[in-house]
């Protein structure tokens, strides 16, 4: 056996979706199916209510599927699907009018200067540490106290990976307004989760300093 016949086959998104705009419709749920969580947690970040943000993704998912003929492919499909969902959830929000959001462009941002990240990455706590329930569910409540423009950010550069570019065209927002933001998400994060995870354990160093 080859190391090639070892590999994961990889997806072809763009003969997945022709095939569903050609009458294969059971197809769509393969192809959004590895970012069903993704568009799930994203919900969530301005929702913050697990029923709002199940309706947001079902809708989003829906609504993809309906525009999936005006996909074109310039970005990448997760990132137009996200961008799906953002917008759901914001109509939503408008709608409802139960929530009042920090615009989406601040104007100070623009101009701000970005000092290195005292914190490089909240990802690099230890593999095992996260493994444990305890930790999980501190990083998360983390998350969720980030206002919404900081968990955005966060959630899509450092749990969904997107570039700084995806992120600022996902958010509609400029490329130093991503970087500000990601900064400052990053520094919140720390200062709440740095006293948590020394508590559990002194002696391990948990953040990685610049």
């Amino acid at each position: 056996m080859t190391r090639a016949d070892l590999q994961t086959p990889v997806r072809d998104e763009a003969q997945m979706i022709a095939a569903i705009l050609a009458g294969n419709t059971e197809l769509y749920h393969e192809l959004v199916r590895p970012y069903e969580l993704a568009v799930y947690r994203m919900a969530l970040s301005y929702m913050k209510n697990e029923s709002d943000a199940e309706d947001v993704a079902q809708e989003a998912f829906l609504k993809a599927f309906r525009k999936l003929s005006a996909f074109r492919g310039q970005s990448k499909f997760s990132t137009w699907l996200i961008s799906i969902t953002l917008n759901e959830a914001r109509r939503r929000l408008r709608h409802d009018k139960t929530l009042r959001f920090e615009s989406l462009d601040e104007p100070p941002e623009e101009g701000a200067h970005v000092s290195p990240a005292i914190l490089r990455d909240w990802r690099e706590i230890p593999s095992e540490a996260l493994g444990r329930s305890e930790v999980r569910e501190l990083l998360q409540a983390a998350i969720n106290h980030l206002s919404p423009i900081y968990r955005q950010v966060l959630l899509l550069r450092d749990v969904e990976d997107l570039s700084i570019e995806e992120t600022a065209t996902v958010l509609e927002i400029s490329l130093s307004s991503v970087k500000v933001r990601l900064h400052r998400a990053r520094m919140m994060l720390q200062k709440e989760l740095a006293p948590k995870l020394k508590s559990l354990n002194p002696k391990r160093r948990w953040f990685q300093w610049s």
